[in-house]
């Protein structure tokens, strides 16, 4: 027989269950190798079963946990997203507070440094967030997912360059901003290139200073465009 509460009368909503740690370490362990195999072998590459295999997990998992392939390539692609928005624009509003004038460089660091310290701390897990980026930016098939998790703060970025630029039109401050995103996720997935061509010299550069030199280099395209 269905309870009402004293007070109200109303018929009480039955409890929902607290999700279990386990629950909650199995849909992790799942998010963590699907990434993982998303990243090296692509979406279509990657089967259910195999994913289910590396997260040590019944293949019913992935449906009761997450739905669908589909659905789980896009909680897997949003689930840093949102992290990496949120440090991108708390990095922009310290530079906006700071007392120098905000500047291009500026902008540029604020976008850029977050995503590279995440993918150069050597953590697996950001190396093929880095990776699985990349495909999602170049195969127009998953679109919709960029514009969800990363246009809105790739527009508040646009924006502020637009007011350090007030001339410049709009379409040329969104190309030059791609080719700095591409050059960002280039420096992510290559950097093992950069140390196999500067091993000559013996020179093995920091991520520090590969972000340095990312930020003046993409500044300078930009402004060679945007000045034009």
């Amino acid at each position: 027989m269905d309870s009402k509460s004293p007070a109200t009368g109303r018929q009480d909503q039955p409890r929902r269950r607290a999700v279990s740690k386990r629950s909650l370490a199995t849909s992790l362990s799942i998010l963590d190798a699907a990434e993982r195999l998303f990243a090296e072998r692509g979406y279509d590459g990657a089967s259910v079963r195999d994913i289910a295999s590396a997260a040590g997990a019944q293949i019913a998992s992935i449906s009761f946990h997450h739905v669908n392939k589909e659905t789980l390539f896009e909680r897997v692609v949003e689930r840093r997203a949102s992290e990496l928005s949120q440090l991108r624009l708390e990095a922009l509003s310290a530079r906006k507070q700071g007392n120098e004038p905000l500047t291009l460089e500026a902008v540029l660091s604020a976008f850029l440094r977050p995503y590279l310290e995440k993918a150069g701390a050597g953590d697996p897990q950001w190396l093929a967030y880095a990776r699985l980026v990349a495909m999602v930016s170049a195969d127009t098939r998953w679109h919709t997912i960029s514009e969800r998790c990363f246009d809105p703060t790739a527009g508040v970025f646009i924006a502020e360059i637009a007011t350090l630029f007030p001339d410049a039109d709009t379409t040329t401050i969104a190309v030059s901003f791609i080719f700095s995103v591409s050059a960002m996720l280039s420096l992510s997935t290559s950097r093992w290139r950069i140390e196999a061509l500067a091993a000559a010299s013996g020179d093995q550069p920091a991520m520090e200073r590969l972000a340095d030199d990312l930020v003046r280099f993409c500044a300078a395209g930009m402004r060679a465009a945007l000045e034009r």
